[in-house]
């Protein structure tokens, strides 16, 4: 199934590095959900960072976990409907 999509996993472990992210936060939308594992792992290949997994709602890209700040994420990596610009 993940071969049909783009994931864009080559950026977000640039923008891991870039951002010199210690703690990630990955939220996933129902359908990717069961694939969690498997780009958790090719992340981790290539970076040394600790990840949180969100697997609560993820309806879009308003639909932020904003309680993953109590947890020191350096960063919030999501993958929803649409591409955000940032």
């Amino acid at each position: 199934m993940l071969a049909n999509y783009d994931l864009e996993i080559k950026n977000v472990i640039a923008r891991i590095k870039a951002d010199n992210a210690k703690i990630v936060c990955l939220q996933f939308p129902d359908g990717l959900k069961p694939h969690a594992e498997s780009i958790i792992a090719e992340i981790k290949k290539e970076t040394p960072v600790t990840i949180i997994t969100w697997l609560g709602s993820c309806w879009g890209a308003c639909d932020v976990p904003l309680e993953v700040n109590r947890l020191g994420v350096d960063l919030l990596i999501q993958w929803g409907h649409s591409e955000w610009g940032h």
